[in-house]
């Protein structure tokens, strides 16, 4: 009958309606950026975590039917718009406290985007180029695989660059259970199943749309499940704790003529916290190398000591090249001082263009002339034992390593916490400490440890073995923050194969998906 085969063919046109895009290929270029910029608002401070599924959806909806070329614009403006709103904060850093002229500033911030762009760039022309054009294997299995890699490799990749990887996100949903199996990697691929299975909604057939109803509840149940799972045992009683917070503005920190005033400062609020067995103080907080600092170290460790406890401290450090004694080199370090003995973290992965610079020498005399940083420090070995302080094996990370959570894992079978101290105040009021702090806990979820982190002027906290915030202190103030942590054994899944499970299935996911539109092309019509 006409009626009923109108009416059948209703739904058919209501998904091909809803599966076109803008006709105008700047409408469609805009609607990427856009989406692009709305997923910075998923991470810290906003947290608007459904983002993370939306924006990606959107974008993977504009990459329905898209040419390699014009896939890889959308690709490329969809990053620039993550990065341009998520690490604004870079020209705070570079020209607000680095002294780097404006045009500087906004050349290296402009370049860092360009490069985030040319990720998805490369994304969107692969899967249009390769992948298969429609149907669940695309949108569920090989572009969210593809997706995961790209983001799986701009985490090392010429030293990395893992910040606003999608899992960050879910630091406070269900998701978050899936940390301890599979990492921050892990819940960014069960987001963007998430992703495609919206896509698949909107566009696919009666089998994909059901395929993706079940794929878009899995992986929230499966993390419902895992939410408050122990995966790590106490290993003895709950330790004291209490973090030194100077909030030195940056603009100050190293002027000569504030030198004492800190280093009382600091004094000062150790004394308070006298007692407590572990003492927790941010990166660098004296403003000078602990090596002319050995009076001052020295007249601390013996006021703590008889009170029963045990310093923790981020401090610079000098010694001899043993190759050229004549060199100095330098490290950004963490000092523990116990009754027992004095050990020393050195920062392994060291910030490009901060705190070390791979250029020329002629770039070099530039910087020199033009009175900007330029000097190296000297990364300290890849893997070190943890800090044995206050009956604890401390696995230490000094600011920014805190982003490379594989980079953790050789130490976590001796660590029974985690301690990161750091300086966030080059960004100012910026949302990069809100960011970096959801960083940390994704570090203590992953390990199923405590974490201790202390920062100049905040954010300073401890984080439970769930990534959930026990203590923290207000933000920009000098404060002494009291807190407990509990010594913890054993290894979550995710500490014992690391990221190699997830880009392993995610690996096989992208081959099945570019076999399959292979195939489909070899066959005879």
């Amino acid at each position: 009958m006409p009626g009923s085969a109108s009416a059948a063919a209703a739904p058919a046109v209501a998904v091909q309606y809803a599966c076109s895009r803008p006709s105008s290929a700047l409408a469609r270029a805009l609607l990427a950026l856009a989406a692009g910029a709305v997923l910075a608002a998923a991470f810290a401070p906003l947290n608007l975590s459904p983002l993370a599924v939306l924006a990606p959806a959107v974008l993977m909806w504009l990459w329905q039917g898209a040419a390699p070329a014009e896939a890889a614009r959308l690709g490329f403006v969809f990053n620039c718009g993550t990065f341009g709103a998520g690490t604004y904060w870079l020209y705070i850093s570079i020209h607000g406290f680095g002294g780097a002229p404006v045009w500087l500033a906004v050349a290296l911030m402009v370049g860092l985007v360009g490069i985030m762009g040319l990720y998805h760039a490369a994304l969107g022309y692969a899967a249009s180029r390769w992948l298969p054009a429609t149907g669940a294997v695309r949108w569920l299995l090989a572009l969210p695989a593809a997706w995961l890699l790209i983001e799986w490799w701009r985490g090392w990749f010429l030293s990395g660059f893992s910040w606003l990887s999608l899992g960050y996100s879910q630091t406070d949903t269900w998701l978050a259970g899936l940390g301890p199996l599979a990492g921050v990697y892990g819940i960014s691929a069960a987001l963007l199943v998430c992703a495609g299975a919206l896509t698949a909604l909107v566009c696919g057939d009666t089998r994909a749309r059901i395929l993706a109803s079940v794929a878009l509840l899995v992986p929230w149940l499966l993390g419902a499940a895992l939410y408050k799972h122990s995966w790590t045992q106490p290993l003895g009683p709950a330790v004291s704790v209490a973090v030194v917070q100077g909030a030195i503005p940056q603009d100050e920190k190293w002027l000569e003529s504030n030198k004492e005033t800190t280093l009382k400062l600091y004094q000062s609020l150790t004394e308070q916290a006298l007692g407590t067995q572990l003492i927790v103080w941010p990166e660098s907080a004296p403003a000078d190398v602990a090596n002319d600092l050995l009076p001052y170290l020295s007249s601390l460790y013996h006021e703590v000591l008889p009170r029963g406890s045990a310093l923790v401290i981020g401090v610079l450090r000098a010694d001899s090249d043993p190759h050229n004694p004549a060199v100095e080199r330098y490290y950004n370090s963490v000092l523990a001082l116990d009754a027992n003995a004095a050990s020393w973290y050195d920062k392994h992965h060291l910030v490009p263009f901060a705190e070390v610079f791979p250029v020329p020498r002629f770039v070099r005399s530039w910087l020199r002339l033009m009175s900007l940083p330029y000097a190296d420090f000297t990364p300290g070995p890849a893997e070190q034992p943890p800090l044995p302080v206050a009956h604890l094996e401390l696995g230490a990370t000094v600011c920014y390593e805190d982003a490379y959570g594989s980079s953790m894992l050789a130490v976590l079978p001796r660590a029974d916490a985690l301690v990161n101290v750091t300086n966030d105040a080059w960004f100012g009021h910026s949302t990069a400490r809100h960011q970096h702090f959801q960083i940390a806990r994704m570090r203590a979820l992953e390990a199923g440890r405590y974490l201790v982190r202390a920062a100049n002027d905040g954010i300073s906290a401890v984080v439970g073995a769930h990534g959930e915030v026990l203590a923290r202190a207000p933000e920009f103030k000098p404060v002494v923050l009291y807190s407990s942590l509990v010594p913890l054994g054993g290894l979550t899944p995710y500490a014992r194969v690391g990221n190699y499970l997830v880009v392993g299935l995610a690996t096989l996911a992208l081959a099945y998906g570019v076999w399959l539109r292979n195939d489909r092309t070899r066959r005879p019509r």
